[in-house]
């Protein structure tokens, strides 16, 4: 978050009601994307999420999404402070049709990455409405689109590479890679790590909502840790921002000729590792940080013919 960012959310929390409004409304008449991102934000905070609940790539996953609404309303001179009853559907079927840039074969966006740039617009419109801009809230009528491919399947665990991208990596990328896929940290949670949240193998760990949790590491994983430099200055064991070491990795994967597909699927093979050991989704719940096993349910690769051979003698 940028220091003007952090100095009109200061300012929004003394201002009164028509200040506000003010403040907004020429913010979303010249679709002034960073005072917006500064009002989702803030929105965000007074509807129950604290700030330092929004982690870093939540804020990230929002402002991308935000900027290419506001592209989009550029191009289709769509008014935010006049919106009409249409606006999301219009956004929606563009959205299906826009080209996923970057990919191969001029792919479309896939299901997930509509629903969240369609989440994004919608809580931009209830901002504004929160803050007096617009006198009526949109309807919500315009739907999500489904995916019926489960998440594990889009993106599954890592099994073999992940080995071998170990056995190559640095000591601080290989302690990044074991926090996740040992420890099933968020990456968010890895990185933040400290040295005096460590004690007799257990690191205490601080994840979403603010929740803390206290997980237990491998030997393997405890090993690596050791390996890194410390400092009575740094107390952290990882300097890096999360730009900084998804690339760090994606290049190593790359020079190593195998498929990066982010560090949630790191997460994902400890889930699905550990759920093979004990069978129990509340365990590994626990372990992840849900809040729910149904949750957890969606990061574990079960195979097909997993109960092939209880059935065999029925």
């Amino acid at each position: 978050m940028s220091a003007a960012s952090d100095h009109r959310l200061s300012w929004l929390l003394k201002a009164n009601d028509d200040a506000i409004t003010q403040w907004a409304t020429a913010a979303a008449s010249t679709r002034d994307e960073s005072a917006l991102r500064t009002l989702l934000e803030f929105y965000l905070i007074q509807a129950g999420r604290k700030q330092g609940q929004l982690s870093g790539r939540t804020l990230a996953t929002y402002h991308t999404a935000l900027t290419a609404f506001l592209t989009w309303c550029a191009a289709e001179h769509v008014s935010l402070t006049t919106p009409t009853r249409r606006d999301l559907a219009r956004y929606r079927t563009h959205l299906d049709q826009r080209a996923n840039r970057g990919r191969r074969g001029g792919r479309t966006l896939s299901p997930s990455t509509i629903s969240v740039y369609l989440t994004t617009a919608r809580l931009l419109y209830r901002a504004m409405h929160w803050a007096g801009v617009i006198r009526e809230a949109l309807p919500d009528d315009v739907r999500s689109p489904h995916d019926p491919t489960r998440s594990v399947i889009r993106n599954p665990p890592y099994e073999e590479e992940l080995e071998l991208a170990l056995q190559s990596a640095s000591p601080a990328l290989q302690a990044l890679l074991l926090l996740c896929s040992h420890g099933g940290l968020r990456i968010t949670e890895a990185l933040s790590a400290r040295r005096s949240h460590l004690h007799a193998g257990v690191l205490t760990v601080h994840g979403k909502g603010g929740k803390a949790r206290h997980v237990p590491l491998s030997a393997r994983t405890r090993a690596a840790l050791l390996l890194l430099p410390s400092s009575p200055q740094h107390d952290r064991y990882f300097e890096w921002t999360y730009h900084q070491a998804y690339y760090r990795l994606q290049v190593l994967f790359r020079q190593l000729q195998l498929t990066w597909r982010g560090f949630h699927a790191a997460r994902k093979s400890a889930a699905t590792r550990l759920y093979h050991q004990t069978h129990d989704f509340t365990r590994v719940a626990i372990f992840l940080g849900h809040s729910s096993a149904d949750t957890t349910r969606r990061y574990v690769k079960i195979d097909e013919d997993d109960v092939a051979t209880e059935v065999e003698d029925w």
